[in-house]
């Protein structure tokens, strides 16, 4: 399974914040918001920032998706 972050995109979209403001909000370095624009693994500590910072779920910013050999 891979991890998807297209949900925090589209979430940033809706609140018309870009990246550079989660960022901020949330104390996160810009190598981690590299990071995750690769869908990269990051630390649940960083996920709990940006949650806490955006007043959501953490299945509202990351999905599991089927990698492509696994279907």
């Amino acid at each position: 399974m891979a991890i998807s972050y297209k949900k925090l995109w589209k979430l940033l979209i809706d609140k018309d914040m870009k990246k550079k403001d989660l960022q901020k909000l949330s104390g996160i370095s810009s190598a981690t918001i590299t990071k995750l624009g690769k869908n990269e693994n990051v630390n649940t500590e960083i996920l709990q920032k940006i949650c806490t910072s955006l007043k959501c779920d953490i299945s509202d910013i990351m999905e599991m998706m089927p990698e492509i050999n696994e279907q």
